[in-house]
């Protein structure tokens, strides 16, 4: 995130980017990496996700659409195996889909604080509701990896900056609302699956982060909680 100095505050948390910038959502590396022919331990899961044949063998059109998936999400090793985190990534969007309409249905987040911004880390999602009302979303998002993880808890909104950039690691962060520190609601240019996360902040893509921007205010609440998988 950067160093925030705002009326003699200093920002305390530390987040923003991971991958670099060249890895944009959807872009395919430099040089195509080789498909492998082994199949791997969820191959009938990635095989069902991705409409084809489930029979558990990999054969080349398996690979390449596997590869092209890993691609698009920036998953390495790229090479079209039907690995744990290829398998992850899929089975953390069947959940996200399977929630709906109805994100609060738990009702983890709080409804008795009108407007709110609620990210549920577990599910990789957030949401914007007044009282028990959606107001937008459920959205993908992504939160802090290992190490990093995006604090949980409530909080509010303090600053806004449209046009931030990263003085730590001189990366843009458009459409940034911070909430906890150097901790902040930010579009990014990679996919919200892209492993293993952000180093703190809650990224988005740009059209959330601008519905955000235009929905939220200084002063307005944030709750975080769950807990991102692998953190």
């Amino acid at each position: 995130m950067g160093d925030i100095r705002r009326r003699g505050a200093v920002a305390l948390g530390v987040a923003g980017l991971i991958a670099p910038l060249t890895l944009a959502l959807g872009a395919a590396p430099a040089q195509a990496a080789s498909c492998t022919t082994q199949a791997g331990p969820y191959q009938k899961q990635v095989e069902k996700f991705l409409g084809r044949p489930v029979d558990g063998r990999q054969s080349s059109t398996d690979c390449k659409a596997i590869q092209a998936f890993q691609n698009k999400h920036g998953i390495r090793p790229n090479i079209g195996y039907a690995g744990p985190v290829t398998w992850g990534v899929m089975d953390l969007m069947n959940k996200q889909k399977a929630v709906g309409s109805t994100p609060n249905k738990a009702g983890n987040c709080p409804t008795n604080k009108g407007r709110i911004a609620c990210v549920n880390l577990t599910l990789q999602i957030s949401w914007i509701q007044d009282g028990s009302r959606l107001v937008y979303g459920p959205v993908p998002v992504r939160t802090g990896r290992n190490g990093y993880e995006t604090r949980t808890g409530l909080k509010k909104v303090y600053w806004r900056n449209i046009d931030h950039v990263s003085s730590i690691y001189n990366v843009p962060m458009p459409y940034s609302q911070f909430f906890d520190g150097g901790q902040a609601f930010h579009s990014v240019g990679v996919s919200m699956w892209n492993p293993p996360g952000s180093h703190g902040c809650v990224n988005m893509t740009k059209t959330a982060a601008k519905k955000y921007w235009s929905l939220l205010k200084t002063g307005d609440d944030v709750f975080v909680y769950g807990r991102k998988p692998g953190t």
